[in-house]
C-alpha cells in the first residue's frame, strides 16, 4: 500500500494563524498534531500536541513537576491565556528533526521510517517534496492499515 492511499484529508494551519484557533482546531478534532503549510498549500511544519501542551506549562512546573499538584484548577483554566497573544509561528520549534513528509509512492514502511525519525505522530503526503499537500497519514490510520485483523 502507497501513502496516496492511506493519505486522507487533513486540515491545516499557516505561519500567521493565532495559536488560540490552532489550538481549538487541534481539540474540536481530535487531531495528534497539525500541519503548517505555507501560502501555496506546501507544508512546513508540524506541531504535535505535546509541543502546544509544553508551552501552556509554566516554567517553573516544567523545571519541578512536583509544583504540578498544587496548581489550583482556577490557575489551570486560565493556561490557554497566553496562546489569544502568540501566532502559530511562536509555537514552532526551530529543531534538527526532519519535516514529515513522504512522496506520494512512498510504502508503509518508509512511512513509518520518516514518523520515527521526525519523532511525529502524523505525516505529509506530497506528489513530490516541495509541492503542495495531497492529505496526511496520522499514526491511528497507518495502524489501522497495518494490524492483524482479530
Amino acid at each position: 500500500m502507497r501513502a496516496r492511499e492511506l493519505a486522507v484529508e487533513y486540515p491545516t494551519v499557516t505561519p500567521d494563524d493565532g495559536a488560540l484557533d490552532a489550538a481549538r482546531l487541534l481539540a474540536g478534532h481530535g487531531l495528534p498534531a497539525l500541519i503548517v503549510a505555507d501560502a501555496r498549500g506546501r507544508p512546513v511544519a508540524v506541531l504535535p500536541g505535546s509541543r502546544l501542551l509544553r508551552l501552556l506549562i509554566p516554567r517553573y512546573v516544567r523545571d519541578d513537576p512536583a509544583l504540578a499538584h498544587v496548581y489550583d484548577e482556577d490557575h489551570a483554566d486560565r493556561l490557554c491565556a497566553p496562546l489569544a497573544e502568540r501566532t502559530v509561528a511562536d509555537l514552532l520549534r526551530q529543531d534538527e528533526l526532519p519535516l514529515p513528509v513522504v512522496g506520494a509512492d512512498a510504502t508503509v514502511m518508509e512511512i513509518a521510517s520518516v514518523m520515527d525519525q521526525a519523532r511525529s505522530p502524523l505525516v505529509a503526503v506530497c506528489e513530490r517534496r516541495g509541492e503542495a499537500m495531497l492529505g496526511a497519514i496520522a499514526v491511528p490510520h497507518l495502524l489501522t492499515r497495518l494490524l492483524p485483523g482479530e
